[in-house]
């Protein structure tokens, strides 16, 4: 069993997802997103973000913890401010001595829709259809969702690679 905490990190909204995996199914535990105020410095954005993925680690003890890798922004101080709240979450998984998975967009959408390029809706409506939800989560809580699911379905693939000794055709299997 293992509970994976996924983040889509930003400086004004940072999504978070997590997701238990268990006997090879996956599970919904809980989602949303943590909002801060953009009149707020920045440095005290960063600490809201800090300590809500500390408080969230504490109530739900997940294993490993997975987060979506910096991508080409906008300008440069808008990659700046994304790899800072990447830090702030990743120092917060660090800080409770979880693993961490890192995880480029592209992959995420290609592992949760099939296709590296899907949009945003296209990501939330897989989420919403692999965990058996009720309602379609918010944009970040579904990016965050996927990245969990991303995480699973790559251990998983390490997993069963890293077990399987037999060669066919040149290929393993």
């Amino acid at each position: 069993m293992a509970i994976v905490l996924g983040v889509d990190p930003g400086s004004l909204k940072t999504g978070f997802g997590l997701v238990n995996h268990v006997s090879g199914r996956c599970e919904y535990i809980a989602s949303g997103v943590i909002r801060m105020k953009s009149s707020d410095e920045l440095p005290e954005r960063l600490k809201t973000i800090f300590e809500s993925l500390v408080e969230i680690i504490e109530c739900y003890q997940p294993s490993e913890f997975a987060i979506e890798k910096v991508f080409m922004a906008k300008s440069a101080g808008s990659a700046l401010k994304l790899g800072q709240a990447r830090g702030a979450a990743i120092v917060a998984a660090v800080t409770n001595g979880l693993p961490v998975g890192e995880y480029e967009a592209r992959k995420v959408k290609q592992s949760v829709v099939g296709s590296g390029a899907a949009d945003k809706s296209q990501v939330q409506h897989m989420v919403r259809t692999l965990l058996h939800l009720t309602a379609t989560p918010q944009e970040d809580a579904a990016d965050a969702l996927a990245i969990a699911l991303c995480h699973i379905n790559t251990q998983a693939s390490l997993i069963r690679l890293a077990g399987s000794r037999q060669f066919r055709r040149g290929r393993l299997v």
